[in-house]
């Protein structure tokens, strides 16, 4: 376990799947992050790569050869390397090998890079093309945020405030995981979206359109809050497993596949293309 921190937050990151374990607020002496319940959901913060979302059928098409691949890619389940540290940051890569090669037939380097930076973490994912062909991909966070953030307070007590005022469409996922092609809208008060128990009872919030770029989780009965800013990520994913007291803020660059159209992953809707020779670069940020 790698531990980096300041005088805000202590931060503690694992080497499988490069995943950020806790994020603890000095201040408050709060947790903020989910802590893996296996019984419920045994994640914390999952890195997506090199998808993002469900496959049909778990295939992925490259160049007319099938590959099996399961929902967000390997990284998640990968052990990552620890490239360098310090107090305040921490470098992990994941490059490719036989194994990956077997999954997804491109040579890379996945690298994720996690740094404090006076109130905030910042999350960078780097992807580098060591092929000699262009190289398709998908990356996002998965990070799951304990709801409420003290014991005694109720979830629905809880709302996700937008950074904009804006119409909310999701798009609806059939029980595969893959988009069956319908929306629907989903209600705010002046851009805030509070926390249902049955707002994920369809599974995901997947938002395509969004212009806002920052959400925050705020409660109706204290002033403590915390935000993510994505300014690099065009889709926005939020979940919860029904029940749960956490909510999953999810910045994506990639998608699942939409139902009956399985097509080579250089057709992928949102996917990231990378040619030889260059370096890929997104961060997304969270906050009090």
């Amino acid at each position: 376990m790698t531990i980096i921190e300041n005088h805000l937050f202590k931060i503690a990151i694992r080497n499988q799947g490069g995943e950020l374990t806790s994020f603890f607020n000095k201040t408050t002496g709060v947790e903020h992050l989910w802590q893996g319940d296996a019984g419920i959901w045994p994640w914390h913060a999952p890195n997506l790569f090199p998808i993002v979302g469900q496959l049909i059928n778990n295939e992925l098409l490259v160049d007319g050869n099938t590959y099996e691949l399961p929902r967000h890619g390997f990284a998640r389940t990968s052990e990552l390397l620890l490239i360098s540290s310090n107090e305040q940051s921490a470098w992990f890569s994941l490059p490719y090998c036989e194994k990956t090669l077997a999954k997804y037939p491109y040579k890379f380097d996945f690298q994720i890079h996690y740094d404090l930076i006076d109130d905030a973490l910042r999350v960078t994912y780097k992807v580098i093309n060591l092929d000699k062909k262009t190289i398709y991909f998908s990356v996002g966070g998965h990070p799951a945020f304990n709801v409420p953030f003290n014991k005694g307070e109720n979830h629905e007590d809880y709302y996700i405030e937008f950074e904009l005022d804006e119409k909310l469409e999701t798009h609806l996922l059939s029980s595969e995981g893959t988009f069956n092609g319908e929306t629907e809208p989903v209600p705010t008060d002046k851009g805030k979206l509070f926390l249902t128990r049955e707002l994920f009872a369809k599974d995901a919030l997947v938002f395509k359109n969004l212009r806002s770029r920052v959400v925050t989780i705020k409660s109706t009965q204290h002033d403590q809050s915390l935000t993510v800013e994505f300014p690099h990520f065009n889709y926005l994913g939020l979940w919860n497993k029904p029940g749960a007291d956490f909510v999953c803020i999810e910045p994506w660059l990639g998608c699942a596949d939409s139902t009956g159209k399985h097509v080579e992953i250089s057709q992928k809707e949102a996917i990231q293309k990378l040619q030889v020779g260059h370096v890929f670069e997104a961060a997304f940020f969270i906050s009090m």
